[in-house]
């Protein structure tokens, strides 16, 4: 399973250990903290968590499966 980076736009790749997962993931392009959502190896829900450590700012892309 892949999901893009909010912040940067990077693919980034999910193991199979993500198909039902509800917590952070961080991509290791711009260092940015996803929140995501993930049922049956479908992707439900991505939240902006932060871009750097310094930035609390939070957006929210929700997908329909």
């Amino acid at each position: 399973m892949k999901l893009n980076c909010l912040s940067c736009g990077h693919s980034v790749d999910l193991h199979r250990d993500y198909d039902d997962y509800e917590g952070q993931v961080k991509c290791f392009v711009c260092d940015a903290l996803l929140t995501i959502l993930t049922e049956d190896g479908h992707v439900k829900r991505v939240t902006l968590t932060s871009r750097t450590p310094e930035d609390s700012d939070a957006r929210v892309h929700s997908m329909s499966s």
